[in-house]
C-alpha cells in the first residue's frame, strides 16, 4: 500500500468468518489493525460472535450474508461490505464446502454446488475486490484458502479436490494479471484443522493423536490465520503466486495416508 493509504486503517473482507479458519483469520487481522468485513451463510450468531471479537480488538466491523450457491449475485456482498467500511485492501476467501461421496455416486447438483462454493464463488468475489483495489489505488492482497487437496487427491472428495486444485491454479493466474496493480495473490493450503468442518470445534489439538501426520496432531485454526496474516502484511510485499501448506507435514506423507494411519511405525525404516 502507498504511504497515502497507510494513514487510513486497512479493510479486510473475510468470507466464511462465522467459525473455524475464517473466524480465526478475522480476529487475527483485527488484532493487527485492520477493520473487518465478515460474511456468513447459515450461522448468523457465529458471525455476530466474530464481530464481537473484532470490536473487542478495537476495530470496526460489518457483516453480510453470503450464499455462494446463488451466483453471480452472491458476490454483491463484497461491494456491500466495501461500501459500508469505506474501502477494501484485503480479501481472504475462506468460505467452502465438501463431500464424502465416491466419484461414481455423485450427482450433478452436488458437483455444481461444490464447484460454485469452492471455485466460482471465490473467482467472482476476487473480481469484485480486485476492481475496487485498482480503483482506489495502493495495491492490495488476496488470499485464497484452499487445502492440501489443492495438491493431492482424496477418495470421496472428487469435486472438492477439483475445485481446490482449480482455485490453486486460479491463484497463480490472478497473481500474474494483478501484479501490475500492486495486488499480490497467494493461496494457503491447510491440512487437517480442528474446526466445525472436521467435527473438531474447540478441540485441544495437542491432546489429539494423529500418527500419520509428521507433527502428530491436527492443526489449530489460529496457526492457519498466522500464515494468512503474514501474507496480508507488509513483510509479504514481494510474495505472490505461491501456495503455503499449513499441514503439519501431511503433504509429505500424502493426505490420504496422513489422516488414516493408526500407528507411528512409518517413522522407522
Amino acid at each position: 500500500m502507498t504511504e497515502e493509504n497507510r494513514t487510513v486503517a486497512p479493510v479486510a473482507l473475510v468470507t466464511g468468518a462465522d467459525s473455524g479458519i475464517g473466524r480465526a483469520v478475522a480476529v487475527r487481522l483485527a488484532r493487527q489493525g485492520m477493520d473487518i468485513g465478515v460474511t456468513w451463510h447459515r450461522d448468523r450468531e457465529g458471525a455476530e460472535a466474530t464481530a464481537r471479537e473484532v470490536r473487542d480488538a478495537g476495530r470496526r466491523t460489518a457483516s453480510a450474508r453470503l450464499d455462494l450457491t446463488d451466483l453471480p449475485g452472491a458476490a454483491d456482498a463484497v461491494d456491500t461490505l466495501a461500501e459500508e467500511l469505506g474501502r477494501v485492501d484485503v480479501l481472504v476467501n475462506c468460505a467452502g464446502t465438501g463431500t464424502a461421496t465416491r466419484f461414481l455416486d455423485l450427482d450433478h447438483a452436488t458437483v455444481r454446488q461444490v464447484l460454485d462454493v469452492d471455485l466460482v464463488g471465490p473467482f467472482l468475489c476476487s473480481q469484485r475486490a480486485a476492481r475496487r483495489m485498482i480503483a482506489q489505488g495502493g495495491g492490495g492482497r488476496i488470499v485464497n484458502v484452499t487445502s492440501v487437496h489443492e495438491h493431492q487427491p482424496r477418495v470421496g472428495a472428487a469435486p472438492y479436490c477439483a475445485a481446490k486444485g482449480g482455485l490453486g491454479m486460479l491463484t497463480q493466474v490472478m497473481a500474474l494479471e494483478l501484479s501490475e496493480y500492486g495486488i499480490t495473490v497467494n493461496s494457503v493450503a491447510p491440512g487437517e484443522i480442528a474446526t466445525p468442518m472436521t467435527g473438531q470445534e474447540d478441540a485441544d489439538v495437542y491432546s489429539t493423536e494423529r500418527p500419520g501426520i509428521p507433527l502428530g496432531r491436527p492443526g489449530d485454526a489460529r496457526e492457519v490465520a498466522a500464515v494468512v496474516a503474514f501474507l496480508t502484511g507488509p513483510e509479504a510485499s514481494y510474495t505472490t503466486g505461491a501456495s503455503w501448506a499449513v499441514d503439519g507435514g501431511m503433504l509429505r506423507m500424502g493426505p490420504q495416508a496422513g489422516s488414516h494411519l493408526t500407528s507411528h511405525d512409518w517413522r522407522r525404516p
